[in-house]
């Protein structure tokens, strides 16, 4: 094949991969992921190291991360079945009685289907004492509709119970109705085709004030924020600027409170400096969900791995270490775009996430994220 061929078709694939969405790229790509493939994957040897590991009266740690840290879920799902069909016992149960906190919390969550993990998570962001309103907003609004029916399917089959039934009893108000929105799945896949009728039109129903019945505003916004695809999106919201000469944000910011508000900007592909200019830091600090919004500075639709990249960020700044976070994210991104959020990171904050949890982070904890996050970004 001739250099210049090899150009053409490589600029020809760079042309489609601009016109898709990130999950797609990623998906097209399959690189952006920091666990990749074991080539030389063996399930039933990767067994009986593992059963050695745990062997006896202090588990290896190191032996379980060199196995488990570097196999992809569909591998570990292998290492699962072979180890209940070798020993009779389960893999994830022996892991949970050999190891203890953060580790264990690692290793469970890498050995549980991604769909499994994400409804676990949910679970347990409604238990307890409070709900966390931040853990709902990140996995409702960053997987897509297929993932989200997976994981709500697992939330059904492991706790005999409707999540969206449970979302209602523990959040409440609009942000209860935009969570129980995203939770169907509806958004639109983008098709390439511009639709500049709809485009109008979602930015005149944006500008409506809803005075015909209480709330219809609101379930409007709601409606167009969680349906329709982010390309689309970006697109009315230039239109609702054109024409009204406001930012969608100042108007979310009259709309909606709290962490209605919040999800609401997650949602909202507009330009992240935009954001940071309407709300100075006195007005930040007087609400947690402004804080949050604030902080974020990025959002889902326009820039994933950034808007993680914040929140991996914001887990690691002041006092103390919001470990939950750092799992969840550094778990179920390994092997979606965490070379991206990566490069945001270092690209925002001046410094490598992975320098940063080597910071924040100890002993065999630290090993587990470090080699998910597997290297230093110079």
């Amino acid at each position: 094949m001739l250099l210049g061929d090899r150009m053409d078709r490589r600029s020809l694939a760079q042309e489609i991969l601009s016109q898709l969405p990130l999950a797609q790229q990623t998906a097209a790509w399959g690189t952006l992921g920091t666990i990749k493939p074991y080539l030389g994957f063996d399930a039933e040897s990767d067994v009986q190291h593992l059963v050695k590991a745990i062997a006896g009266n202090g588990a290896d740690h190191g032996a379980i991360l060199d196995v488990l840290t570097n196999r992809t879920s569909a591998q570990r799902q292998q290492i699962t079945k072979v180890f209940q069909a070798l020993t009779k016992q389960d893999l994830l149960k022996s892991m949970e009685a050999a190891l203890s906190g953060n580790l264990e919390r690692v290793i469970v969550g890498l050995l549980k289907p991604p769909a499994q993990y994400d409804a676990h998570e949910l679970r347990a962001a409604m238990q307890g004492i409070g709900t966390d309103e931040d853990a709902l907003t990140e996995i409702l609004s960053t997987r897509s509709n297929q993932q989200l029916r997976e994981s709500l399917a697992f939330y059904q089959q492991d706790f005999k119970a409707d999540p969206e039934k449970d979302i209602a009893s523990e959040t409440s108000g609009w942000f209860k109705e935009i969570l129980l929105a995203l939770a169907k799945g509806k958004r639109e896949h983008y098709t390439g085709i511009i639709d500049y009728a709809l485009i109008q039109q979602d930015a005149q129903a944006l500008a409506d004030p809803g005075a015909r019945s209480e709330g219809a505003g609101e379930r409007t916004w709601i409606s167009i924020f969680t349906q329709r695809s982010p390309e689309h999106l970006s697109r009315v919201f230039g239109q609702y600027r054109k024409s009204h000469g406001l930012e969608v944000e100042e108007t979310i910011c009259k709309r909606f409170r709290g962490d209605g508000q919040v999800a609401m900007l997650a949602l909202d592909p507009a330009v992240p400096s935009v954001r940071a200019r309407l709300w100075t830091p006195f007005e930040a600090q007087k609400n947690t969900s402004m804080r949050m919004a604030v902080g974020t500075k990025a959002s889902v639709c326009r820039n994933t791995p950034r808007y993680f990249a914040e929140k991996l960020h914001n887990a690691m700044k002041g006092p103390g270490t919001n470990d939950k976070v750092l799992i969840r994210i550094l778990i179920s991104r390994s092997e979606t775009d965490l070379l991206s959020i990566r490069s945001e990171f270092k690209k925002h904050h001046g410094k490598s996430l992975y320098s940063c949890l080597q910071v924040e982070t100890r002993g065999d904890y630290q090993a587990a994220l470090l080699a998910l996050c597997r290297a230093e970004d110079l």
